[in-house]
């Protein structure tokens, strides 16, 4: 197993867990173009972190990352990449120089496969003298329940995949895992306390659920061990996007404070 503590990202990893309540929101930017997220951006001076997922960096041709920053916003770059290793590696070379504070592969590419990204990323950052982000991989998408999982060829409950995944992504030498809240508990104890929680499926008490089904509030969550939050819905498409955000901040907090 690769030494965590070791590994080049080890300080982004200490950073990302230390940050302060009002750092541990990631609001994803699921707009069709860029001009409607930078809107949505600028509203949200309460808000540090934004996700880019695969919608966004495609209508912005990628340009929505280099415009967070200007913003002064922190990047989760949500791409989940899952190929051959040598594909995965190269694409991580890739995103390593767009700056993103976090970015991701999917553990269902397997151990090799993350073990070379985990490699890239690190060379790619050491040679252009740059901090190297945070690489965490996907587990068990929230979208997806018992069901689901059977008729992918995944027939067990989706924690104990996620526990599995979990498990695998760190011995790659990964900093931590995209996972429903429910699984917080299973991965904490699998994992410990030095590997990274990145949680969507997270809805403020009252929010329609969307097609998100293993949920959890962002207070819950917080409590349960979680490190971030993905919200995207009940923010995004609310009526008052600053106040929608506050409230969710202010789970985040109660949640931390109760640990």
């Amino acid at each position: 197993m690769n030494d965590l503590s070791r590994h080049p990202a080890a300080g982004t990893l200490e950073a990302l867990q230390q940050a302060p309540p009002e750092h541990r929101l990631i609001v994803a930017l699921d707009y069709p173009t860029w001009q409607e997220a930078e809107s949505l951006v600028r509203q949200l001076t309460n808000v540090t972190f934004f996700k880019v997922g695969l919608e966004m960096f495609l209508s912005s041709r990628g340009q929505a990352v280099e415009a967070l920053q200007a913003l002064g916003k922190k990047v989760f770059l949500d791409l989940k990449f899952h190929d051959i290793p040598n594909t995965v590696a190269q694409a991580c070379r890739q995103a390593v120089g767009m700056g993103a504070d976090i970015l991701n592969v999917h553990a269902l590419g397997g151990r090799q496969m993350m073990t070379q990204a985990g490699e890239a990323v690190a060379d790619q950052a050491l040679k252009r003298g740059i901090p190297a982000p945070a690489l965490i991989a996907v587990t068990i998408l929230t979208s997806m329940g018992d069901t689901d999982l059977e008729e992918v060829g995944l027939p067990a409950l989706p924690a104990d995949n996620v526990r599995r995944l979990a498990r695998l992504t760190k011995e790659s030498g990964l900093q931590g895992v995209v996972a429903s809240p429910q699984e917080i508990t299973l991965i904490r104890q699998a994992c410990g306390q030095d590997f990274l929680i990145v949680c969507p499926g997270v809805r403020p008490q009252g929010a329609a659920l969307g097609d998100q089904k293993r949920v959890m509030t962002p207070q819950s969550a917080m409590a349960a061990g979680a490190d971030y939050l993905v919200v995207g819905r009940p923010i995004t498409r609310s009526e008052d996007p600053v106040a929608a955000a506050e409230a969710v901040l202010e789970e985040i907090r109660q949640g931390l404070s109760s640990k």
